[in-house]
């Protein structure tokens, strides 16, 4: 029998479940696993979690009231799923910093190793963990500190080139390119039909790709946000691909020959090497229209989401 497009896909790509729903990522065997406020929200809501959910709301309510409680309890709450999900992959669980937090560098440290201390109160080694933040200049320059410090960080909420250049100048671990938020954003604007190879997203990422194997850069790439499976074949070889579950099931069932399309040794041709301090990233951001509005619509989705988690918890606390 021939083996699934998932099987093949995990031969030449790491495959990362994109999800907060523990039972999914047992179900899955993904080797990392990435969550967000959105992921965060939707696993909280679930029945099957009311138990983590009520830990962590027992634990608020012995440390008072006020609105620095429940964001506390929110943090509780991303370092639960996050610790549950340790115990499930073998490889790394990514955890977010507070969105809004997103044009603050040092908020955005103080916050990362707060999480880490969280994980390190539960026996869970930073090696486990990705810190997750908005590739916004701010927080491109906080990853450079906290990677300094053996913090690895994931840069999300990507959609340029000059982000994916800023994030390797800072040493970012890992970044995480949008691929089907891109593509929303060309359709939106009358663009295609796309063919999966022409799709704006997988030719962004495709570009990034062979800029970092170019210049000899080690940053780890891993597609992001994905909205079919044929961006997902289309980006086969890539470092990492991180995928929700419906995808994942898709590709679980699909057979048929999956080829590679992503190699470190012929990547393709690379963009010329861009020297970006932040005065030009700034300009590179704003020549960009999709990238400048997809981020900022990004930031504003999650940090939505986070205040929907700290109303719900709220509640729960009264």
């Amino acid at each position: 029998m021939t083996a699934s497009k998932l099987d093949q896909l995990r031969k030449m790509t790491t495959v990362v479940a994109d999800t907060g729903d523990i039972e999914a990522v047992r179900r899955l065997k993904p080797v990392d696993c990435t969550t967000n406020p959105t992921l965060i929200l939707k696993a909280v809501e679930t029945p099957a979690y009311a138990g983590l959910v009520d830990e962590a709301i027992a634990w608020g309510r012995k440390a008072g009231g006020g609105d620095k409680t429940v964001h506390a309890v929110c943090d509780r709450l991303a370092v639960t799923f996050g610790a549950e999900l340790t115990r499930i992959v073998p490889g790394r669980v990514s955890t977010e910093v507070d969105a809004d937090l997103s044009f603050d560098a040092k908020a955005t440290i103080d916050k990362a190793r707060a999480i880490i201390a969280a994980y390190k109160e539960r026996g869970i080694g930073k090696e486990r963990i990705l810190i997750k933040i908005a590739s916004t200049w701010e927080g491109i320059q906080a990853a450079k500190v906290l990677q300094a410090e053996g913090i690895d960080c994931n840069l999300t909420l990507l959609f340029a080139l000059p982000q994916a250049v800023a994030c390797a100048d800072a040493g970012a671990f890992l970044i995480s390119p949008f691929v089907g938020r891109i593509l929303d954003w060309h359709v939106k604007a009358g663009g295609g039909p796309y063919t999966a190879e022409t799709d704006p997203g997988v030719v962004s990422v495709k570009a990034i790709y062979a800029y970092y194997k170019t210049y000899g850069i080690d940053t780890v790439v891993m597609g992001a946000s994905f909205r079919n499976t044929g961006e997902i074949e289309a980006l086969a070889g890539c470092d990492r691909l991180t995928i929700g579950p419906a995808l994942l099931d898709e590709l679980a069932a699909a057979q048929g020959d999956l080829p590679r399309r992503l190699t470190a040794d012929a990547p393709g041709e690379a963009p010329a090497r861009l020297t970006l301090d932040e005065k030009a990233f700034r300009f590179a951001m704003n020549e960009d229209a999709m990238g400048t509005e997809k981020l900022a619509e990004g930031i504003r989705g999650f940090v939505k989401d986070l205040r929907g988690l700290r109303k719900l918890v709220a509640g729960k606390l009264v």
